[in-house]
């Protein structure tokens, strides 16, 4: 139990776009950031916390798929969409490489934009999230 007299100093994480200006990206700011990525033909991105976990968002613009990695040899977890039907193809990585992901392994490009803020924001997937 917390002394009433101690003074507690929460740690916030930080997140940066890997391949981007060094400076944190703001929660408010992310979705407009990639955004403006995909305007300019990057589906992929990296975001890269100060505890070196790893936000990964790849997109084909109607569907996108967000990972959260521990840090680099995890193998993360990502968003899903139960029941979804289908598959979904035209994800390109930045190396060129051109993914396929089934439709649950997805999730509408509005959420994952909801998904990626609210990680950046808090450091945790939203509580109702799949």
């Amino acid at each position: 139990m917390l002394d009433p007299h101690e003074i507690v100093v929460l740690v916030t994480e930080s997140w940066m776009i890997d391949d981007a200006d060094p400076g944190p990206v703001p929660p408010a700011t992310v979705a407009a950031a990639l955004r403006l990525r995909l305007d300019h033909g990057q589906s992929e991105t990296w975001l890269i916390s100060s505890s070196g976990r790893m936000l990964g968002f790849v997109t084909k613009r109607e569907r996108a798929r967000v990972m959260l990695l521990q840090g680099g040899d995890d193998p993360g977890e990502h968003a899903v969409s139960p029941g979804a039907e289908g598959s979904s193809d035209g994800f390109v990585l930045c190396n060129g490489q051109d993914d396929a992901y089934p439709n649950e392994d997805t999730v509408p490009i509005r959420e994952a934009f909801r998904l990626v803020e609210q990680i950046i924001g808090t450091g945790s997937w939203p509580t109702d999230a799949s």
